[in-house]
């Protein structure tokens, strides 16, 4: 497919963990954005095409881990210790470019998004 195509979100209780995964059929620059209601879609963390290179937002540092395995032509987003503000869609992007980055007018390939709720 020429988009990239995003699964597991879903609900989860603060603390807890999800991992989304993001299928594209090439190994490119690859990153995962998230736009809550009524606020601006934001970056999340983004990782080369060779899975060498990777960068996070200072929001989730530490708590989320973006991978990729090339043999599955998939990117997965591990998230723990699960915030309520971590609510939102969670979109998957990819690039023309092998490497990452952190700005979305970089991205030319863009998946329809998955839920993630973070709630008690």
């Amino acid at each position: 497919q020429v988009q990239p195509v995003e699964s597991g979100g879903g609900l989860v209780q603060p603390g807890g963990s999800l991992r989304l995964s993001c299928t594209f059929w090439k190994e490119r620059g690859t990153g995962w954005f998230r736009q809550a209601p009524r606020k601006e879609r934001e970056f999340v963390a983004t990782i080369s095409g060779s899975g060498g290179s990777t960068a996070y937002a200072d929001s989730v540092k530490g708590r989320f881990t973006i991978s990729r395995d090339n043999a599955k032509n998939t990117v997965y987003l591990q998230m723990n210790s699960l915030k309520p503000e971590d609510t939102a869609v969670y979109y998957c992007a990819a690039r023309s470019l092998v490497i990452p980055a952190d700005k979305l007018e970089a991205y030319d390939y863009w998946g329809q998004g998955t839920q993630v709720t973070v709630s008690s």
